[in-house]
Protein backbone atom coordinates (compact mmCIF):
# COMPACT_ATOMS: atom_id res chain seq x y z
CA UNK A 1 0.00 0.00 0.00
CA UNK A 2 3.13 2.16 0.26
CA UNK A 3 3.67 2.24 -2.69
CA UNK A 4 0.81 4.19 -3.50
CA UNK A 5 -1.49 1.99 -5.38
CA UNK A 6 -4.45 3.56 -5.55
CA UNK A 7 -6.75 0.50 -5.55
CA UNK A 8 -5.08 -0.80 -2.39
CA UNK A 9 -6.30 2.69 -0.98
CA UNK A 10 -9.73 2.19 -2.04
CA UNK A 11 -10.17 -0.65 0.47
CA UNK A 12 -8.32 1.68 3.35
CA UNK A 13 -10.89 4.25 2.93
CA UNK A 14 -13.62 2.04 2.61
CA UNK A 15 -12.37 0.58 5.94
CA UNK A 16 -12.18 3.87 7.86
CA UNK A 17 -14.56 6.20 6.11
CA UNK A 18 -17.07 6.09 8.16
CA UNK A 19 -15.37 6.26 11.54
CA UNK A 20 -13.52 9.42 10.41
CA UNK A 21 -16.68 10.72 8.88
CA UNK A 22 -18.38 10.49 12.56
CA UNK A 23 -15.41 11.89 14.25
CA UNK A 24 -15.26 15.18 11.93
CA UNK A 25 -19.20 15.24 12.04
CA UNK A 26 -19.45 15.54 16.16
CA UNK A 27 -16.09 17.75 15.89
CA UNK A 28 -17.14 20.19 13.34
CA UNK A 29 -21.09 19.82 14.23
CA UNK A 30 -21.84 20.41 10.50
CA UNK A 31 -22.80 17.56 7.92
CA UNK A 32 -20.89 19.43 4.39
CA UNK A 33 -17.92 20.28 7.04
CA UNK A 34 -17.41 16.88 8.01
CA UNK A 35 -18.11 15.08 4.12
CA UNK A 36 -15.37 17.63 2.97
CA UNK A 37 -13.04 17.22 6.37
CA UNK A 38 -12.90 13.69 5.40
CA UNK A 39 -12.37 13.88 2.00
CA UNK A 40 -9.17 15.81 2.59
CA UNK A 41 -8.35 13.67 5.29
CA UNK A 42 -7.99 10.84 2.65
CA UNK A 43 -6.01 12.57 0.38
CA UNK A 44 -3.58 13.97 3.19
CA UNK A 45 -3.17 10.37 4.13
CA UNK A 46 -2.46 9.03 0.28
CA UNK A 47 -0.29 11.70 -0.55
CA UNK A 48 2.29 10.85 2.78
CA UNK A 49 1.46 7.09 2.41
CA UNK A 50 5.27 7.17 2.48
CA UNK A 51 5.80 8.72 5.86
CA UNK A 52 3.74 6.00 7.90
CA UNK A 53 5.39 4.09 10.12
CA UNK A 54 4.76 0.87 11.00
CA UNK A 55 5.34 1.15 15.07
CA UNK A 56 2.38 2.91 15.32
CA UNK A 57 -1.26 1.22 13.83
CA UNK A 58 -2.47 2.85 10.56
CA UNK A 59 -5.76 3.63 12.55
CA UNK A 60 -3.60 5.80 14.90
CA UNK A 61 -1.74 7.39 12.20
CA UNK A 62 -5.01 8.29 10.19
CA UNK A 63 -6.74 10.31 13.41
CA UNK A 64 -4.04 11.73 13.86
CA UNK A 65 -4.26 13.36 10.81
CA UNK A 66 -8.11 13.79 11.38
CA UNK A 67 -7.01 15.66 14.83
CA UNK A 68 -5.15 17.90 13.22
CA UNK A 69 -6.65 18.88 10.35
CA UNK A 70 -10.03 19.36 12.04
CA UNK A 71 -8.28 21.11 14.92
CA UNK A 72 -7.17 23.31 11.94
CA UNK A 73 -10.52 23.73 10.58
CA UNK A 74 -12.10 24.86 14.04
CA UNK A 75 -9.68 27.70 14.37
CA UNK A 76 -9.92 28.92 10.39
CA UNK A 77 -13.69 29.19 11.42
CA UNK A 78 -13.09 30.59 14.80
CA UNK A 79 -10.94 33.64 13.36
CA UNK A 80 -13.41 33.44 10.14
CA UNK A 81 -16.56 34.29 12.73
CA UNK A 82 -14.66 37.03 14.85
CA UNK A 83 -14.06 38.47 11.22
CA UNK A 84 -17.91 38.24 10.26
CA UNK A 85 -19.41 39.56 13.67
CA UNK A 86 -17.45 42.57 13.20
CA UNK A 87 -18.61 42.78 9.95
CA UNK A 88 -22.12 41.34 9.98
CA UNK A 89 -24.83 40.05 12.26
CA UNK A 90 -24.86 36.54 12.39
CA UNK A 91 -27.58 34.79 10.25
CA UNK A 92 -29.52 31.98 11.81
CA UNK A 93 -28.02 28.49 10.72
CA UNK A 94 -30.69 25.71 9.63
CA UNK A 95 -29.01 22.35 11.36
CA UNK A 96 -29.03 19.59 9.29
CA UNK A 97 -30.13 15.75 9.99
CA UNK A 98 -27.73 14.34 11.27
CA UNK A 99 -27.04 17.80 14.06
CA UNK A 100 -31.32 16.92 14.27
CA UNK A 101 -30.52 13.22 15.22
CA UNK A 102 -27.72 13.81 17.71
CA UNK A 103 -30.15 16.45 19.73
CA UNK A 104 -32.75 13.35 19.88
CA UNK A 105 -29.80 11.07 20.74
CA UNK A 106 -27.51 13.54 23.18
CA UNK A 107 -29.34 15.68 25.78
CA UNK A 108 -28.82 19.42 25.09
CA UNK A 109 -27.21 19.37 28.41
CA UNK A 110 -24.26 16.83 27.45
CA UNK A 111 -23.95 19.35 23.81
CA UNK A 112 -23.67 22.33 25.87
CA UNK A 113 -21.15 20.94 27.66
CA UNK A 114 -19.21 19.49 25.72
CA UNK A 115 -19.39 23.23 23.38
CA UNK A 116 -17.74 24.78 26.66
CA UNK A 117 -14.76 22.68 26.18
CA UNK A 118 -12.10 23.73 24.41
CA UNK A 119 -11.88 22.29 20.76
CA UNK A 120 -8.59 19.85 21.82
CA UNK A 121 -10.35 18.53 24.53
CA UNK A 122 -13.97 18.07 22.95
CA UNK A 123 -11.57 15.67 20.46
CA UNK A 124 -10.19 14.00 22.79
CA UNK A 125 -13.59 13.04 24.35
CA UNK A 126 -14.93 12.43 21.03
CA UNK A 127 -12.06 9.82 20.25
CA UNK A 128 -11.93 8.43 23.47
CA UNK A 129 -15.78 7.89 23.89
CA UNK A 130 -17.57 7.25 20.84
CA UNK A 131 -14.73 6.10 18.29
CA UNK A 132 -13.45 3.98 21.05
CA UNK A 133 -9.66 4.81 21.20
CA UNK A 134 -7.61 3.07 23.84
CA UNK A 135 -5.08 5.21 25.75
CA UNK A 136 -1.87 3.94 23.57
CA UNK A 137 -3.74 4.61 20.12
CA UNK A 138 -4.61 8.38 21.79
CA UNK A 139 -1.37 8.95 23.09
CA UNK A 140 0.03 8.23 19.35
CA UNK A 141 -2.78 10.34 17.85
CA UNK A 142 -2.29 13.54 20.51
CA UNK A 143 1.84 12.99 21.32
CA UNK A 144 1.25 12.55 24.39
CA UNK A 145 2.15 9.49 27.32
CA UNK A 146 -0.94 7.73 28.26
CA UNK A 147 -0.78 8.67 32.14
CA UNK A 148 -1.02 12.53 31.05
CA UNK A 149 -3.86 11.29 28.91
CA UNK A 150 -5.64 9.68 31.83
CA UNK A 151 -5.51 12.82 34.08
CA UNK A 152 -6.72 14.71 31.34
CA UNK A 153 -9.62 13.00 30.52
CA UNK A 154 -10.50 12.68 34.16
CA UNK A 155 -10.37 16.20 34.43
CA UNK A 156 -12.70 16.53 31.54
CA UNK A 157 -15.34 14.36 32.81
CA UNK A 158 -15.06 15.62 36.06
CA UNK A 159 -15.70 19.41 33.96
CA UNK A 160 -18.62 17.54 31.99
CA UNK A 161 -20.54 16.06 35.32
CA UNK A 162 -19.59 19.61 36.99
CA UNK A 163 -21.85 21.50 34.20
CA UNK A 164 -24.13 18.85 33.92
CA UNK A 165 -24.70 19.49 37.52
CA UNK A 166 -24.83 22.90 37.28
CA UNK A 167 -27.70 22.44 34.92
CA UNK A 168 -29.93 19.88 37.11
CA UNK A 169 -29.60 22.40 40.10
CA UNK A 170 -30.45 25.32 37.66
CA UNK A 171 -33.57 23.01 36.36
CA UNK A 172 -34.69 22.55 39.72
CA UNK A 173 -34.82 26.02 40.97
CA UNK A 174 -36.65 26.68 37.87
CA UNK A 175 -38.89 23.89 39.21
CA UNK A 176 -39.08 25.40 42.55
CA UNK A 177 -39.94 29.02 41.16
CA UNK A 178 -42.62 28.09 38.94
CA UNK A 179 -44.01 26.39 41.80
CA UNK A 180 -44.10 28.94 43.92
CA UNK A 181 -45.70 31.09 41.50
CA UNK A 182 -48.61 29.02 41.01
CA UNK A 183 -49.29 28.94 44.30
CA UNK A 184 -49.40 32.66 44.33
Amino acid sequence: MQNGCSSEYAAVVQTYQQSIYRYCLRLLGNRQDAEDAAQDIFIKAFESIGQYQHTASFSSWLFKIAYRHCLNLLRKRKYQLRLLHRLFKPEVVVESPEQEMDKRLFSPQLATALTLLSPEDRSLLIMYIFEERTYSELSEIMGCKPEALKKRLSRMKGKVRRILQDWREDEKWEEKKKTLDLKI
